[in-house]
């Protein structure tokens, strides 16, 4: 597993030896899920043609967010992927995922797209 790295805050390089470097060690906190604004969209993309239902707008830990894309594959029957903040579930899901987003609580998702 790759190590996350720590941000360094407002300094690049100091001289004097008894500087302490300010980390921001601070994680997102995961939002309630009512007050998660989520967006579900179809996307065909750099996919060749292929749609996929994409859900972005999470606020929240990395865990968190493969928890709610293992649920939403597991549920729609079907693979995908979680990365770059985004849910990738493969085919158009959109309206069944809205469903099952509204029914754990998550009142807020929106439909993106035609």
């Amino acid at each position: 597993m790759a190590k996350k790295k720590k941000i360094r805050v407002g300094v690049m390089y100091s001289t004097d030896p008894d500087f302490e470097f300010q980390m921001d060690d601070s994680q997102d906190e995961t939002l309630e899920p009512n007050d998660q604004r989520l967006y579900v969209e179809i996307d065909r993309k750099k996919r060749k043609g292929k749609e996929v239902t994409l859900i972005t707008g999470y606020v929240g830990t990395d865990d968190d967010l493969k928890d709610l894309g293992k649920l939403l594959k597991t549920k729609c029957g079907v693979g995908g992927s979680v990365k770059d903040g985004e849910i990738l579930i493969q085919g158009n899901q959109r309206d069944k995922i809205i469903d099952i987003l509204k029914d754990k609580g998550y009142s807020k998702t929106k439909r993106k797209g035609g």
